[in-house]
């Protein structure tokens, strides 16, 4: 997973961070709400650790800004001990869960598992869209009776874009979920790959399901 933690206690947002990284997550980290509603806003994270205590726009207005707008990246927000109407207005602004300061670093990652796993759909053994079948444990993918055979880094870029599906994928976000590193500018191993995917996928097919948005990325169209 990819994690964005905004906390403005720089020593606490630095371990939350280092712990996530020995989960073997990519977390980073802004420490008042403002910023951290822009990075959400133009970047994609698969969950978000959320202080509900910031300077400026505090956590709950964040949390209410990214409903308001529609985004359903799931949130843990981290609440001080004892203050139950934070807690209860976070869940009814649309947080996933919540956890009470000071609290342990395995707790912290087991609620975001779990959060991912429900908000994901990671627990389903299979995910489809159109015609196309794609089965998560044994990394099976069919295109109507027809069966595909992908390579490792082919499947994780097809099931990345099936769980952002109607959303335009950029290729910094490609090479940061799949090939785990920032992208570099002119490279088009992005490009390659998913040219390959794409004819896998699509050719000899009239409906094609992988769409290139010019000077951005790619998605799978919703209506597909």
């Amino acid at each position: 997973m990819r994690i964005l933690v905004i906390e403005d206690e720089k020593k606490v947002a630095s371990l939350v961070c280092e712990g996530l990284a020995a989960e073997g997550w990519t977390a980073e980290a802004c420490h008042d709400g403002e910023e951290g509603l822009r990075l959400v806003s133009q970047q994609a994270y698969d969950a978000l650790v959320l202080d509900i205590m910031l300077p400026g726009r505090d956590g709950l207005s964040v949390l209410a800004a990214l409903r308001a707008a529609h985004n359903t990246v799931p949130v843990v927000l981290l609440t001080a001990r004892g203050e139950v109407e934070d807690r209860v207005n976070g869940l009814n602004l649309g947080a996933d869960d919540y956890i009470a300061k000071p609290f342990s670093m395995t707790e912290l990652a087991a609620r975001l598992k779990a959060v991912w796993r429900r908000r994901s759909g990671e627990g389903l053994s299979l995910i489809t869209h159109a015609d196309l079948v794609v089965n998560l444990p044994v990394r099976a993918v069919n295109r109507g009776s027809q069966k595909i055979e992908l390579t490792s880094r082919e499947f994780m870029l097809l099931e990345f874009m099936l769980r952002h599906i109607g959303r335009v994928v950029t290729r910094m976000e490609l090479c940061e979920h799949v090939w785990g590193y920032n992208f570099a500018p002119g490279t088009n191993v992005v490009d390659v790959a998913v040219q390959r995917l794409r004819k896998k996928i699509d050719e000899g097919h009239e409906v094609k399901l992988i769409q290139t948005v010019r000077g951005t990325g790619y998605m799978l169209k919703a209506d597909s």
